[in-house]
C-alpha cells in the first residue's frame, strides 16, 4: 500500500454552482487553476508523498472525472445531499485496515501541508491554517462574513464551523483536510449510522449536514480531534471571483504558492 498504510478519499460530487459557467460541463474539482485542474494538484501531491490508494467520490458530471490508477465511487444523490453523505458513499473504505485521509475536491495545498497531516498521530487530525486571515483578506473585504469559528484547548479542537462574531473565536481556519486513524475508522461510520435522521445539524437536515457539523458531533461525544497547525500554503476555490483572483495573482507571482507563473 502507499505511505503510512493510508487511503485517500477525495470528495468531488458537488455541482459547484458558484463556479458556473466553468462547471457547466465538468465537476468542480476539474476546474483549472493556472492551466491545471484542482484535482491534479492534489493527485500530484499524493504521488510525491507515495500515497497510491486513492478514491474519488463523484456525482455531478462524473463521466468526465477519470484519472488513471484512481478508483471512483458514485454518490447518486449528489444533487440533494452534502459532504457527509458523499463521504459515507465510501464507508466500506473505513474498514480499519488503514488510516483514511479525507480531502475536499476544491482545495489545493503545498506538499508541506500534506506532509504535516500524514505525519500527525491522533484518532482524528485536521489541518488548520493559523494565518487564515491573510488568505481571506485577499479574497474578500470582510473576512468575518465568511470565516467560521475554530476554538482550541491546547492542540485539541473544541468548536468549529459556527458563524463567527469576532476574530477571537477563530484560532485557525478549517481547511477540509482530515485524517482518521485506522483504529477509529469503523467507529466513525457507526457513530454516523447512529445519528438522529430527523435532527437539525447547524441548520441542515441529516442528509445535508456539513462535515464540520459531523466533526462537532464527534467532539461533543468526547472524541479528541487534534489540530495540525500550518501557516498559509493552500487555496480554496469556491466562486468565479476566487478563481479569477488566484489565476491572476499566481500568474503575477504575487502569491508564491505553486510554480505556475507566466
Amino acid at each position: 500500500m502507499g505511505s503510512n498504510s493510508i487511503r485517500v478519499i477525495i470528495l468531488a460530487a458537488g455541482q459547484g454552482t458558484r463556479l458556473r459557467p466553468y462547471t457547466n460541463d465538468k465537476p468542480k474539482c476539474m476546474v483549472e487553476l493556472c492551466g491545471k485542474s484542482l484535482v491534479d494538484y492534489q493527485l500530484d501531491a499524493f504521488k510525491v508523498a507515495g500515497v497510491t490508494d486513492i478514491t474519488l467520490v463523484a456525482g455531478y458530471q462524473e463521466d468526465k472525472l477519470v484519472r488513471k490508477g484512481v478508483k471512483k465511487i458514485l454518490n447518486p444523490d449528489y444533487a440533494i445531499t452534502n459532504m457527509v453523505s458523499t463521504l459515507m458513499c465510501a464507508k466500506k473504505l473505513f474498514d480499519g485496515s488503514s488510516d483514511v485521509l479525507i480531502t475536499y475536491g476544491d482545495i489545493v495545498y503545498e506538499q508541506r501541508i500534506l506532509d504535516a497531516i500524514l505525519a500527525a498521530k491522533a484518532d482524528i487530525c485536521l489541518t488548520i491554517d493559523k494565518e487564515w486571515k491573510r488568505l481571506w483578506s485577499l479574497r474578500m473585504e470582510n473576512p468575518l462574513d465568511d470565516a467560521e469559528t475554530l476554538k482550541l484547548e491546547g492542540d485539541l479542537i473544541k468548536e468549529l464551523g459556527k458563524k463567527a462574531n469576532s476574530y477571537d473565536e477563530i484560532q485557525g481556519q478549517y481547511m477540509g483536510l482530515i485524517k482518521v486513524s485506522a483504529d477509529k475508522a469503523r467507529e466513525l461510520v457507526k457513530t454516523w449510522e447512529g445519528m438522529d435522521r430527523n435532527a437539525d445539524y447547524d441548520g441542515k437536515d441529516f442528509n445535508n449536514m456539513y462535515l464540520t457539523s459531523f466533526l462537532q458531533h464527534l467532539i461533543n461525544l468526547g472524541w479528541p480531534v487534534k489540530a495540525v497547525s500550518v501557516e498559509s500554503g493552500w487555496l480554496e476555490i469556491d466562486t468565479v471571483e476566487d478563481l479569477n483572483f488566484f489565476n491572476e495573482t499566481l500568474k503575477e507571482g504575487m502569491f508564491d504558492l505553486f510554480n505556475c507563473g507566466a
